[in-house]
């Protein structure tokens, strides 16, 4: 009997057959490789040189020079407001005696600063500004209109706009202030910022009145201020007369120089 040679067994399959076309030799690999590195984390392959950003000093030399000198005028720019800002509100000094017309002129409007708000006295007051006119009628008699609240138009044309004007926000608030500043209990003015007081009054309120008013030429106008307190926070213990007092003005008898520009006659 011929030794015959036992056929190999089957070994069982250690992985994925290969596909058609792929080698079936298969490269030792280091685990840790391959299976701690995430999908997506090799390095990114690095920029080339003309990609990068140049630095200053390789621009041409009139670039440098536009560069610097922007610079300059900016910090120039930014030290001159902030120096004026700070001597507009800072104590007298032997700088804004010398020089506060012209830190005034910069400051005001635009840049105008009130403290009112912080301390000493914080404004717990709302003062509107009220106006009425004397007219003439068409038949030749005479007629007063009621009271119309300025500083309420300008609260309506802020309310809800997120960039109001200077002029809807200060501008009847300042001219009342001028005024109450340079006029005694009686109502007669202090020198000549008095008069011009007055003076800028009028033509605020004709600004606004217009020459007819109620179908009626417009001939005297008069003015009065509404300040009412503000009540305290229900949390507090302070009692305060919230009632509204009254400054009446006496009436102003209007002429060309209080009428605007476009609106004379």
């Amino acid at each position: 009997m011929a030794d015959t040679e036992p056929e190999p067994a089957e070994r069982e399959p250690t992985g994925p057959e290969p596909h058609d076309g792929e080698p079936t030799d298969l490269e030792p690999t280091d685990p840790e490789s391959t299976e701690s590195k995430p999908r997506g984390s090799e390095p990114a392959e690095s920029a080339p040189d003309g990609d990068a950003v140049e630095p200053l000093s390789t621009l041409s030399l009139p670039a440098q020079l536009i560069i610097a000198v922007a610079i300059a005028v900016a910090a120039v720019a930014a030290a001159i407001h902030l120096s004026a800002a700070f001597l507009n509100v800072s104590p007298p000094n032997t700088l804004t005696k010398r020089h506060g017309a012209a830190i005034d002129d910069y400051v005001y409007p635009e840049f105008e600063r009130v403290w009112k708000l912080f301390a000493p006295n914080p404004l717990q007051q709302n003062i509107a500004v009220q106006a009425r006119a004397e007219i003439r009628t068409s038949d030749g008699g005479t007629a007063t209109t009621g009271w119309r609240d300025l500083s309420a138009q300008d609260g309506a044309a802020i309310h809800h706009n997120p960039l109001p004007s200077h002029t809807q926000q200060n501008e009847l608030r300042r001219a009342w202030e001028f005024y109450v500043g340079s006029h005694d209990v009686r109502e007669r003015p202090q020198g000549m910022r008095g008069n011009l007081s007055e003076q800028y009054i009028r033509r605020i309120v004709m600004l606004r009145l217009g020459r007819e008013e109620d179908g009626g030429t417009v001939e005297r106008i008069q003015v009065r201020s509404a300040t009412t307190p503000v009540a305290p926070p229900p949390w507090s213990d302070e009692k305060i007369d919230t009632k509204t007092v009254y400054r009446t003005l006496p009436w102003w008898t209007v002429t060309s120089d209080d009428l605007p520009e476009a609106k004379r006659r």
